[in-house]
């Protein structure tokens, strides 16, 4: 940081870093990031400003810190979806996500925006996610109006496809599911969870190839803006098979 080893700025720089060591250990902070660190005129040094978060998980023993935690203040989705468990993050696209697993979500968002599209958020429901889960994702996702269309791309390891269907088809039917929804399927119980599907009566768009996903989400996606800008009411049905 530039200050001579034995000066009173050292001294004082050695003490803040420290302190700032101690305050990330003791408080299970996940970041401490400081931005400036300043030098006053009579060698002291500052922090004049930072960015700190804390482990969720470490809630239960830091309750003085989580007592200051002012929601009111957080993005409205991410709060719903911490109560179920999900992890959440607002974007400011128009194509919702649900995925299972950060790096196929991280995947998802990137192909979306190589096809030109625009994510609304990341939304990964993890490797075990229950129906109800699945539902409480697709309630966030419903009730997000930047939202256009869905796009669930979800990989069967641990997470079983059906599964994923099932509750993709229950939150259709119990929260009156308008949005237009394409669906990419793969892995553990995968034919049972399309045979779910083609059961049901509820219209999805269905496609094993995750490029032709987001093809299809971005074209529907700016179909569903521009009917919206006309104030016309769009409905989507799947093209017979040739």
């Amino acid at each position: 940081l530039g200050f001579t080893p034995g000066s009173v700025g050292h001294t004082e720089c050695k003490s803040v870093v420290e302190k700032l060591y101690k305050l990330f250990r003791e408080k299970d902070c996940t970041l401490l990031e400081v931005n400036p660190l300043a030098e006053t005129p009579d060698n002291r040094v500052v922090v004049c400003d930072a960015k700190i978060n804390f482990d969720d998980n470490a809630e239960f023993r830091q309750k003085t810190v989580f007592n200051f935690r002012d929601r009111s203040q957080e993005d409205w989705r991410e709060v719903e979806a911490a109560k179920y468990d999900l992890n959440y993050i607002g974007l400011t696209g128009n194509i919702g996500c649900m995925v299972n697993g950060a790096g196929l979500a991280m995947a998802t968002m990137d192909i979306i925006k190589l096809e030109g599209g625009d994510p609304a958020n990341f939304l990964d429901v993890g490797g075990g996610a229950s129906e109800d889960q699945v539902q409480k994702a697709f309630e966030l996702l419903n009730a997000d109006k930047q939202v256009k269309t869905i796009l669930v791309n979800i990989f069967g390891g641990i997470m079983r496809c059906d599964v994923i269907a099932a509750g993709v088809l229950n939150a259709a039917k119990n929260i009156g599911m308008k949005k237009p929804i394409i669906i990419r399927l793969k892995g553990t119980n995968v034919k049972e969870a399309k045979k779910l599907i083609e059961e049901s009566d509820f219209q999805l768009t269905v496609t094993d190839d995750l490029q032709d996903a987001a093809k299809k989400a971005v074209s529907i996606a700016e179909i569903v803006r521009l009917a919206e800008d006309a104030k016309l009411e769009v409905q989507f049905t799947a093209a017979a098979a040739k």
